[in-house]
């Protein structure tokens, strides 16, 4: 009989277990030390988590407050997604295209990139004003904040991606028989897949980022909506749910564009 072999504990279990506990004991000191700060203070202007958590469950199930804002989370969830992932979805149509030709060509990069690198510092809550004057109240103004706040990071990551491929590559390319336009699909494109990607990674973080903002344009549904009226009334436990929802979907949304990236960017080293 061929002999058994038997793994420790340090040898097999804890080298999985490491990094999720390690991973989940920074949040647990944060829940710990945030109950031991609000809980049993009345007059404490921050709830304890316990109420925080009642009020996500209510904004879910219901069953609990049985208020204006039970029952609703799915509905503003879907309103604020639509957005976020709309002007996402926009801000890759228009960036990826322009940010290939502006580090591709140099009178394109030349006539543009002035502009862009003057605009950039800009921050999405100054274009407010300009969005609610242009688009109106509602979610056009929304969309088009998102659409921003995603637009310049996949701009920026575009055109230092396409930058940076080596003019080796294209020596190479030239010697397979990868002339002209093709050079552009099959050398380009690939080479700066790794940079795109950074840049999709921070635009759609950014996009999340500025949903409460752009919810702040009189959009009646979305986690940015229910943010700015529960804060009025001083219903913090529903701020904080909010926050604790955009910042679970924004990390999910991060995790999806980083398996795609793992799936697309096999061969290189750093995404591999």
């Amino acid at each position: 009989m061929p002999p058994v072999i038997r793994r420790s504990f340090s040898e097999g279990t804890w080298p999985r277990l490491r990094p999720v506990l390690l991973a989940m004991g920074f949040p647990l000191l944060l829940l710990a030390l945030w109950h031991f700060a609000t809980a049993g203070r009345p007059a404490s202007l921050i709830p304890p988590p316990h109420d925080v958590w009642l009020e996500l469950q209510d904004l879910a199930f219901g069953g609990i407050n049985d208020d204006a804002y039970s029952r609703t989370l799915h509905i503003h969830l879907l309103a604020s997604m639509s957005r976020v992932y709309g002007g996402f979805a926009l801000a890759l149509i228009v960036a990826l295209p322009l940010g290939m030709l502006i580090g591709r060509v140099p009178l394109i990069r030349q006539s543009v990139d002035p502009t862009i690198q003057i605009l950039r510092p800009i921050p999405v809550t100054a274009w407010l004003p300009l969005s609610m004057i242009i688009f109106g109240l509602g979610p056009r103004s929304a969309f088009f904040l998102v659409f921003l706040g995603a637009f310049f990071p996949v701009l920026v990551n575009t055109i230092f991606g396409v930058r940076s491929v080596e003019p080796r590559l294209f020596e190479a390319g030239s010697m397979l028989g990868c002339t002209g336009s093709a050079q552009f699909f099959r050398v380009v494109l690939p080479a700066a897949l790794p940079s795109i990607f950074t840049g999709m990674r921070l635009g759609l973080g950014f996009a999340w980022v500025v949903i409460v903002v752009g919810e702040m344009t009189g959009v009646q549904t979305g986690l940015g909506a229910i943010i700015m009226e529960a804060r009025q009334l001083s219903r913090t436990e529903i701020v904080i749910a909010g926050m604790i929802v955009i910042g679970a979907f924004g990390f999910l949304s991060d995790q999806l564009v980083m398996l795609i990236g793992r799936r697309l960017l096999k061969w290189s080293p750093a995404h591999g």
